[in-house]
C-alpha cells in the first residue's frame, strides 16, 4: 500500500484540530512535517502550539519542523517555505488547512473580521499555493490539498453569513484555478467533511460542548486526506472530495469509530446538500 514515508508536508494551521490530525496520520508513515501556524504560546481557549504539535508528530514516528507562520504575510510564507526546503530538501505536499470563521450576517461582520477571513482563507490559500508551486514542480507525485467545500452559488449558504461563505468559496475557486493551471504536474484538490468535526472552532464559535458530542473526530479527515495524498497526482486533480465518500471508495464503510459519541445524531457540515 502506498504511504507518505519521507514525504515533506507543509501544513498551515497544523498546531491543532484537523491540520494536526493530518500531520499525525502522515507521521505514522514516517513523513516530514512543517508545522506552519501562528500559535507559539499557549492560548487560554485554544489547545496546543506549534511546539506541542511537533512533539506529538515526533512521538508518532514523523519528523517535525515547527515554524511560526502568519499566512497573511508574504514575507512570512517566503521564509517558512525557504526554511522547509533548507531543512528537508524540498516540499512534496501542501495542505491549505488554516482558516478563519465568523458566522455573522452583514450588519454584525466588521470589516476587520471580513478582512481577516479573506486574508487567511482565500488569499492565504492562494499565497501558499503560489509559493509552494516551484518546489512542488520538482517533487515526485506532488499534491495540494485544500480544506474547502465544493464551489456553490446557492443563496442558502450565503444569506446567513455571506462574508464567511465568500472566504471559503474563495478557497474553492483556488482549487479550480490551480487544478487547471497545474494539470498533469501538481494535483490540486479540495476536501470537506460530511459532518461537523470536533474542533476548537466548533466548541468556541458554533455550538459548545453539546454540539461536540454530535461531531466526528478530526481523524476521519486525516484518514481521508491520506487516501487522497497517495493517489496519482497526474490523474487525481480538480476534485472536491468529501471525507466519508473517499473512505468508502477505499473500502472503509464503518464510520462509528470516528464519532465523538457513537450513535449520536450527527450535525451536517455547511455547504453540502
Amino acid at each position: 500500500m502506498a504511504d507518505l514515508s519521507n514525504k515533506v508536508l507543509f501544513i498551515t494551521g497544523a498546531s491543532r484540530g484537523i491540520g494536526k490530525a493530518i500531520a499525525l496520520r502522515a507521521a505514522r508513515d514516517g513523513a516530514k512535517i512543517v508545522v506552519a501556524a501562528k500559535t507559539a504560546e499557549p492560548h487560554p481557549k485554544l489547545p496546543g502550539t506549534i511546539y506541542t504539535a511537533a512533539e506529538e508528530i515526533e512521538a508518532a514516528g514523523g519528523t517535525a519542523l515547527p515554524i511560526v507562520t502568519d499566512i497573511r504575510s508574504e514575507e512570512a510564507v517566503d521564509a517558512a517555505m525557504a526554511k522547509a526546503v533548507e531543512t528537508f530538501g524540498g516540499i512534496d505536499i501542501l495542505i491549505n488547512n488554516a482558516s478563519a470563521i465568523s458566522l455573522t450576517n452583514t450588519a454584525h461582520t466588521s470589516m476587520k473580521r471580513y478582512d481577516l477571513m479573506q486574508q487567511v482563507n482565500a488569499r492565504g490559500t492562494y499565497l501558499c499555493t503560489a509559493k509552494a508551486a516551484p518546489h512542488l514542480l520538482k517533487a515526485d507525485n506532488p499534491h495540494v490539498l485544500t480544506l474547502c467545500p465544493p464551489l456553490s452559488a446557492d443563496p442558502k449558504w450565503y444569506r446567513s453569513h455571506p462574508a464567511y461563505t465568500m472566504a471559503k468559496m474563495g478557497m474553492s475557486m483556488c482549487v479550480i484555478g490551480h487544478a487547471g493551471e497545474f494539470k498533469g504536474k501538481i494535483a490540486v484538490n479540495g476536501l470537506w467533511p460530511r459532518t461537523a468535526i470536533a474542533t476548537a472552532a466548533v466548541r468556541n464559535v458554533i455550538g459548545g460542548d453539546d454540539m461536540m458530542k454530535r461531531c466526528r473526530k478530526p481523524t476521519i479527515m486525516a484518514d481521508a486526506a491520506h487516501a487522497v495524498l497517495v493517489m496519482d497526482a497526474k490523474t487525481t486533480t480538480g476534485n472536491f472530495f468529501v471525507d466519508d465518500a473517499v473512505l468508502a471508495d477505499a473500502g472503509i464503510t464503518d464510520f462509528d469509530p470516528y464519532a465523538v459519541e457513537p450513535g449520536a445524531d450527527l450535525v451536517p457540515d455547511f455547504f453540502l446538500d
